[in-house]
């Protein structure tokens, strides 16, 4: 028995740091994946600021916006809110109508609701199986936008574009292209929910923002709420990546091969 005991608490004392230096140990398929992130980041900032080109991000950046409206929408309704319609604007914008719910919640539910959603589809596009399981519920949550967006063409066609992409995206590879679709989604909802804040808050101050009405109700400055929000949206950011590195280690071949066993397309 002492020998066990001494055992246990060898075990117990060197476990914590084999965890630690598997979590934080980084091999090739993980560091492929960073690598791809690092590429998307400097391709959406390139594409974002290039007359015409810029066009190209447009579709992305309205499936964005209506995360942000899904976020406002789904925390009005888990307040004891009603939402009545979503609706999305050709300039990139989007508005979410709704009666009741915790003002205090679903205001900054948009920024930081789209901020989630991009958090986890960074972590899911870690791997082939996650990035399945994300899209199955970026379609259940989709489904409830077309619900709310049902008179308006713009978020449905936004919408289905959108189910069609990961849909088609599941019949190449086992799935593969599915992981990158869903990681540059993921990508680009961080980073525009990021620029968001700051252009509407900071850079332009727009008066009739989420923050601007939440500082109205609740006190201290549009632009104090938008460098909080625009931190934490990155913490989000920092949180998806770590967790995505500590929580899957296959290799390509592993993850197809698992793949072919959930959900198999071929």
């Amino acid at each position: 028995m002492p020998a066990l005991y001494a055992a246990l608490a060898q075990s117990a004392e060197t476990a914590p740091h084999q965890l630690a230096r598997r979590d934080l140990t980084v091999n090739h398929t993980q560091a492929v994946t960073l690598g791809v992130m690092g590429a998307y980041v400097v391709v959406i900032a390139l594409l974002w600021n290039l007359p015409y080109i810029r066009w190209v991000l447009w579709p992305f950046k309205m499936l964005v916006i209506a995360f942000h409206e899904f976020g406002h929408a789904i925390t009005a309704c888990c307040t004891g809110g009603k939402v009545k319609s979503i609706s999305l604007d050709p300039h990139e914008g989007g508005v979410t109508h709704m009666q009741g719910g915790m003002s205090a919640i679903t205001l900054p539910a948009g920024y930081l609701g789209s901020s989630i959603i991009g958090a986890l589809l960074i972590f899911a596009g870690f791997n082939i199986v996650a990035s399945k399981v994300a899209s199955i519920v970026l379609g259940v949550c989709f489904l409830l936008t077309l619900w709310w967006a049902r008179r308006d063409w713009l978020t449905i066609m936004t919408v289905l574009l959108a189910v069609g992409l990961l849909v088609a995206c599941w019949f190449i590879a086992h799935g593969e292209a599915l992981r990158w679709v869903v990681l540059f989604i993921g990508v680009m909802s961080g980073l525009y929910s990021v620029w968001d804040i700051c252009d509407d808050l900071i850079l332009r101050k727009v008066n009739s923002s989420d923050a601007s009405v939440f500082a109205k109700r609740y006190g201290g400055s549009s632009q104090c709420w938008g460098v909080i929000w625009s931190l934490i949206s990155l913490a989000f950011m920092a949180i998806g990546i770590i967790g995505g590195i500590a929580a899957f280690h296959e290799s390509f071949s592993e993850q197809q091969t698992d793949s072919k066993n959930f959900i198999p397309t071929r």
